[in-house]
C-alpha cells in the first residue's frame, strides 16, 4: 500500500490533484479542505495517501495530514460510508469540526452534509463517538474556529479563492463579509465573483 507521495503539484483542482514524483503523475483526489492547505502548481507537497482497489478502478485519495488520512479510515469504517462520501465529509467539515459534531452528537450538522441522511449521521455518530472518546479525542464546544453550521457554497468558493492564490484568512473574511451582506442566496460563481472584486 501507498503511505504517502512526495513530489510537485502539476495540476490542481478543489478536489482532485496530479502529484508528479520521480516521473510518474498520481491523480489523487483530495477534499477541500486538503486543496486549501497545498501549496501552489510546481512546488514540492506531501500527500498522505489511500489506495482503494475495486474491480473497475483503482482510486488514490491524499490527505495533507495525517489526522485527516486516520478520520477518513475511521469513516469508510463506518457501515454505508464509502470513500467517496468520506471525502464529502471531509469537504464539508474540517477534520476538527466533523471531530466535534460527532462528540457532542450534533446530528443535524453531520445530516447537513450532501449524501448523509439522518440514519446515517446517527450511524457515524454512535459508530465513532465511543472510539474518539477512548483515542482521548475530547469535544472543545467553544473552539473558535468550529463553525456548526455547514455552508458548502462557501467551502467550494473558499476552496477556489486559495487555489487562485488569495491567503486561507483573507479570502474567508471576504466571504464571510459577503454572506452577511447578500444572505445565502449567492451560488459558487457569484459568490467567488464578488470576493474578487
Amino acid at each position: 500500500m501507498i503511505a504517502y507521495i512526495s513530489g510537485k503539484i502539476t495540476h490542481k483542482d478543489p478536489t482532485l490533484v496530479i502529484l508528479e514524483a520521480n516521473g510518474v503523475g498520481y491523480e489523487i483526489h483530495v477534499s477541500l479542505y486538503t486543496s486549501t492547505v497545498l501549496p501552489k502548481l510546481g512546488e514540492p507537497s506531501k500527500l498522505f495517501t489511500y489506495q482503494h482497489i475495486r474491480e473497475d478502478a483503482q482510486t488514490l485519495y491524499g490527505f495533507g495530514d495525517l489526522d485527516e488520512k486516520n478520520l477518513f479510515l475511521d469513516l469508510i469504517g463506518v457501515s454505508g460510508i464509502g470513500p467517496n462520501t468520506a471525502l464529502t465529509m471531509l469537504s464539508t467539515l474540517t477534520p476538527v469540526e466533523l471531530r466535534q459534531a460527532i462528540l457532542m452528537e450534533n446530528v443535524g450538522a453531520v445530516q447537513k452534509i450532501k449524501g448523509i441522511g439522518s440514519k446515517t449521521a446517527q450511524r457515524v455518530i454512535l459508530e465513532l463517538r465511543d472510539k474518539m472518546k477512548k483515542a482521548g479525542i475530547m469535544a472543545q464546544a467553544g473552539t473558535p474556529n468550529y463553525r456548526m453550521t455547514v455552508n458548502p457554497v462557501r467551502d467550494e468558493a473558499l476552496a477556489a479563492l486559495v487555489t487562485l492564490g488569495i491567503p486561507k484568512a483573507a479570502a474567508e473574511k471576504s466571504l464571510d463579509t459577503i454572506l452577511k451582506r447578500e444572505g445565502d442566496e449567492l451560488n459558487v460563481e457569484q459568490l467567488i465573483r464578488l470576493a474578487l472584486k
